[in-house]
């Protein structure tokens, strides 16, 4: 069993990661928006979204990932043998995943941080929703452990990404027929 502070500093640091990740993408989206607004809109809000993206990143994102990483290392330093349970495997396998989408976030903020805009904010939105995706899997299989049903746990997992795509579909619709009254 894992020390319960030790734990408790690796859930506090998951948390605020996932809060980065949320929030950084979101930043990405009203960059992408702002570049397509007419001046003096784009360079002012383009300026205060990229000042706020560089202090997520750098103050909250990079190190919540660093110590969740620190923490959840110290854990299994601490107890070898969680490595031989196969739902550990697959967690740390979903863990992998978020750093590779880490990267890849920050891949996005070098890119936004130059004015280098190569994804639209529909695109953004899907993307922001991977971790949403890692997250509900990693939760679900920390909860239930060997417990899990695959073929509901693989039915649920289909079903929450179809919703989440059919949920930005939708707000695109609602938001180009607000667009197209004014």
């Amino acid at each position: 069993m894992a020390d319960p502070y030790i734990k408790a500093l690796h859930i506090i640091f998951i948390v605020t990661w996932f809060a980065g990740l949320f929030y950084i993408v979101r930043l990405f989206i009203y960059q992408v928006e702002a570049s397509e607004k007419p001046e003096p809109d784009k360079s002012i809000l383009g300026a205060q979204l990229k000042l706020m993206s560089n202090r997520l990143w750098f103050i909250i994102t990079w190190p919540s990932a660093i110590l969740t990483l620190f923490f959840g290392s110290w854990m299994i330093i601490s107890n070898p043998a969680m490595l031989s349970l196969s739902f550990m495997q697959i967690k740390l396998s979903f863990v992998l995943l978020l750093y590779v989408y880490h990267f890849a976030c920050h891949k996005l903020y070098k890119q936004l941080q130059n004015d280098n805009i190569k994804y639209t904010s529909t695109q953004l939105r899907i993307f922001n929703e991977i971790a949403t995706i890692i997250l509900i899997s990693v939760v679900f299989l920390i909860v239930l452990k060997n417990e899990l049903n695959w073929i509901k746990g693989t039915i649920g997992f289909v079903l929450v990404a179809v919703l989440l795509m059919l949920g930005i579909r939708i707000y695109k619709r609602i938001r180009n027929q607000k667009e197209g009254k004014k």
